[in-house]
This record gives C-alpha cells, sequence and structure tokens, in this order.
C-alpha cells in the first residue's frame, strides 16, 4: 500500500486492467472514430466508436460469429483468419456509413507484430478503410489465409492420423478439412468481397 501523500490512486477502469487512459486521450484528440479491437476465447470483436462528451457512441459493432451465421464460415471464430474477415467486414461496414478513416484502439492488448488485432486492421485496410498502421507488423498473407493450419494438418495426416484426428476434431464436426482450409478461406473472403463491393457500387451509382 502506497503512503505518499502524493501518491493517487489510479482509475477503476485503469486498475481493473480495462482502459489506458494516456492512450485514450490521444485518440480522442484526433477527432477521428475508433476501430475499437478486442479478443475473447472465442471470438473476435470489431467496433467503430465515436467519442462524445455525453459517452462513447457505437456507430457499427460487429462479432466475428457473423461469419459462421452469415457466409458459411466453418473454421474458428479467435483465429487469424476470422480476425481478418471480421476486420474485412466491418472495413466495408464502415464505409457504406461514410467513414473513411478511423484510428486503432487495440485496448490493453500487446501490440504483438502479426497478432490477431493487426489481422483486423489488415481487414480493414483491404476493404478500403483508412487506418494508421505500420506494414511490418501485419500479419503475411500465408498467416492470414492459415496456409500454417494447412500445412499441418496435411503433416499430420500424413504422419500420425489419429492425433489429426483429435488435433482438428472441432474442424471436422464443422464439416471441414483443415488441409482445405486456405481455399475455404478464400471463398468466404470472396463472398465477403463480391457482397460489399456491390453494396457500394449501389451507393455511389
Amino acid at each position: 500500500m502506497a503512503r505518499d501523500g502524493r501518491y493517487r490512486v489510479p482509475f477503476r477502469r485503469r486498475r481493473l486492467g480495462v482502459t489506458n487512459y494516456y492512450k485514450r486521450r490521444k485518440m480522442i484528440l484526433s477527432g477521428k472514430p475508433r476501430l475499437v479491437i478486442r479478443k475473447t476465447l472465442k471470438y473476435i470483436i470489431a467496433q467503430i466508436v465515436k467519442a462524445n462528451p455525453q459517452g462513447d457512441e457505437t456507430i457499427i459493432g460487429l462479432s466475428s460469429k457473423v461469419l459462421a451465421k452469415k457466409y458459411g464460415w466453418l473454421g474458428d471464430c479467435s483465429n487469424t483468419a476470422a480476425a481478418y474477415l471480421t476486420g474485412l467486414i466491418i472495413g466495408y461496414k464502415a464505409r457504406l456509413k461514410g467513414i473513411e478513416e478511423v484510428v486503432p484502439d487495440i485496448g490493453l492488448h500487446r501490440p504483438t507484430r502479426g497478432s490477431k488485432v493487426f489481422a483486423v486492421i489488415k481487414g480493414a485496410l483491404d476493404a478500403g478503410l483508412k487506418v494508421p498502421c505500420s506494414p511490418e507488423v501485419l500479419p503475411s498473407e500465408d498467416r492470414i489465409s492459415g496456409k500454417h493450419i494447412e500445412d499441418y494438418a496435411k503433416y499430420l495426416l500424413e504422419k500420425d492420423p489419429s492425433l489429426y484426428e483429435r488435433q482438428f476434431s472441432q474442424y471436422l464436426k464443422r464439416g471441414l478439412r483443415p488441409e482445405n482450409l486456405v481455399s475455404h478461406f478464400t471463398e468466404v473472403k470472396s463472398k465477403i468481397i463480391s457482397k460489399y463491393e456491390s453494396l457500394l457500387s449501389k451507393k455511389q451509382s
């Protein structure tokens, strides 16, 4: 317990590890909406949030569970591929709302190069949304498409089929053979792009 008379108790959300107020202040002063990215054990969550004097206003909210519900995604909803696809959708949704530029808000997530939070940003960028981000921290195309998972699945299938069945039981249960993950990712990505490019064309015409 601090005894110094100058000690200041941090704000509750800072104590709980929820909010970094220094970073938040800088983002609010930019005057631009925030691309808020959070992750849970099961899902990736992305929101476009605008700061108002009375509190934050969520303009768009999206969870990666929408991938399975609306686009036939059979992979995990918490992996890098799902993070990218979630970012792709929210990027397009933002543009349909007339939002062209946002600042990233990854909260207290550690900014690890190639991580899921940067996969969301890469998806938003590919949708045409402007997000200030250094290209070096974005995951590679192979990582985004799940090629590393596909390669490992092929290796296990050949070397240890029983371990393959155990490791990828959830994929197989959902009807996806993990050695076909890249082609499945490409198919779902194409569905998203086709849908939203069509909507943008109609809006602009």
